[in-house]
C-alpha cells in the first residue's frame, strides 16, 4: 500500500515554492501527498498535482492564531493516514513533533529561515522568548532537519549539535511555453524595468530606499510584484513623492505568471538589511528567480547573496541603503549595457548548475533515510 505524507505549513500554499517541490519530490519518492496550510480571504485558487488542504481559520495572526493552528493541525494528524510528517519553519513543527511522538511517525523538520532571529520578534521578546522556547524543546529530539543554505545549518548545527542538510530553495528549470510581451503585460516598452519581488516584502528588506531611489532615476519603472507588510506603505509613499509614473504595483500571483513578469525585467533587486541575524545569513528565494529568468542582479552584501554573485559574476552591488546611492549604482548600471549583456549570459551557466533538478539529490537522501 502506498505510503502517505502529510506536509505542513502555516501559508495558503498559493506562492510558497518551496512546499510546492517538496511535495513533487516526496511524489518522486512514492508518496501519496497531502499539503495541508490555511485559507485566507485573498487566496489564489490550486491547480496541484496532489491533495491539498486549506481550512479556514477563526484567528489570522497573533498567538490565538498559532495556537489554534497547532491545535487542529494536531489533531488532524492525531486521527488521518499518514506515515511521514513534513513540518516546514517553527510555527508548525509543535503539532507535527507531538503527532509524530504520539503516533510514532517519522518527522522531517525543515527550517526556511533562522526563524527566532526575523525581524518581526526583534522588538517582541516575549514572543521571541516563547518561539525559542519551544525550538529548544524540540530540536534536540529530531533526527531529520533540513535548511535553506550553509550559514543557516551551522548556527542551528552550532547550537543544538545536530546534524542540518542544506537544500537551497531552487526553482525548478521552466521555460514558458510562450513568453508575453511587455505590452500584453501592460508594462512600458521603452523603459528599463527593475523587479522587486516576493511573497515577504517586509520591513528591512530595502522596499522602501528602493522605491525613494526612482526619485533619481530617469527612463527606469520599478515593478513590485507579491505581498507582504510593507506593501501599504509603499503605496503611500508612491502618492506622498509623486512616483505614480515610476512604480508599478502586482499583486501575489501564481509562479508561472509571476516568472513572466520576471523575464521582462532588466534588473532583480535582493536589498535586505543585515539588521539581524536571519537577514544576515538570508539567501532569499528571489534571487534563483531572477538567475532562472535571465536577469542580472542588484544586491546588499550579505554572505550568501555575495558568494553566489560573485561566484557567477552575474550581478552588482550596493555599500549602503541610500536611495542617492542605490540610484547612483543603477544609473551607472545601465550606463554600461555591454557589462550587463555579460553579466546577463553569465545567468545561462549560473541556471544551468543551480536548478532544482541538482538541489533535490539532498531531499530526497533525507527522505530514502527516513524510509528506513
Amino acid at each position: 500500500m502506498q505510503k502517505t505524507a502529510i506536509v505542513c505549513v502555516t501559508n495558503d500554499l498559493t506562492t510558497d515554492q518551496r512546499v510546492h517541490k517538496t511535495c513533487l519530490t516526496l511524489q518522486k519518492c512514492g508518496y501519496n501527498i497531502i499539503e495541508t496550510g490555511r485559507l485566507l480571504k485573498n487566496s489564489l485558487p490550486l491547480n496541484r498535482p496532489y491533495l491539498t488542504r486549506r481550512p479556514t481559520l477563526f484567528f489570522s495572526k497573533g498567538p490565538f492564531f498559532y495556537a489554534e493552528y497547532n491545535l487542529r493541525l494536531f489533531l488532524y494528524l492525531l486521527f488521518s493516514k499518514v506515515d511521514l510528517i513534513f513540518s516546514n519553519d517553527l510555527d508548525t513543527l509543535p503539532a507535527a513533533y507531538l503527532a509524530s511522538k504520539f503516533r510514532k511517525k517519522k518527522l522531517i523538520y525543515d527550517t526556511h529561515e533562522y526563524f527566532t532571529e526575523t525581524p518581526e520578534l526583534q522588538n517582541r521578546p516575549q514572543t521571541k522568548a516563547i518561539w525559542k522556547t519551544l525550538e529548544k524543546l524540540i530540536f534536540p529530539h529530531l533526527t531529520a532537519i533540513i535548511t535553506v543554505n550553509e550559514s543557516i545549518a551551522r548556527l542551528y548545527s552550532e547550537e543544538y549539535h545536530k546534524d542540518v542538510a542544506v537544500c537551497r530553495n531552487i526553482p525548478l528549470t521552466h521555460t514558458p511555453e510562450h513568453l508575453k510581451s511587455r505590452k500584453e503585460l501592460g508594462l512600458p516598452e521603452n523603459k528599463h524595468i527593475l523587479i522587486l519581488q516576493g511573497a515577504g516584502i517586509n520591513v528591512q528588506r530595502g522596499a522602501e530606499e528602493a522605491l525613494l531611489a526612482m526619485k533619481f532615476i530617469e527612463n527606469a519603472v520599478l515593478l513590485i510584484v507579491g505581498g507582504g507588510d510593507v506593501i501599504p506603505v509603499l503605496i503611500k509613499m508612491v502618492d506622498e513623492n509623486k512616483l505614480e509614473d515610476k512604480v508599478i504595483f502586482k499583486p501575489k500571483m501564481a509562479f508561472a505568471e509571476l516568472r513572466q513578469y520576471t523575464m521582462n525585467s532588466d534588473l532583480g533587486l535582493a536589498l535586505d538589511k543585515d539588521t539581524n541575524l536571519n537577514y544576515h545569513f538570508s539567501l532569499p528565494n528571489k534571487l534563483f528567480d531572477y538567475i532562472h529568468s535571465g536577469i542580472p542582479v542588484l544586491s546588499s552584501e550579505l554572505v550568501e547573496l555575495k558568494q553566489i554573485i560573485d561566484h557567477y559574476n552575474i550581478g552588482y552591488f550596493i555599500q549602503k541603503h541610500e536611495p542617492e546611492h542605490i540610484a547612483e549604482v543603477i544609473n551607472r548600471i545601465f550606463s554600461d549595457p555591454k557589462r550587463l549583456e555579460v553579466l546577463t549570459q553569465n545567468t545561462r551557466k549560473a541556471t544551468s548548475e543551480l536548478c532544482w533538478e541538482n538541489e533535490e539529490k539532498v531531499l530526497i537522501s533525507i527522505i530514502q533515510k527516513a524510509n528506513t
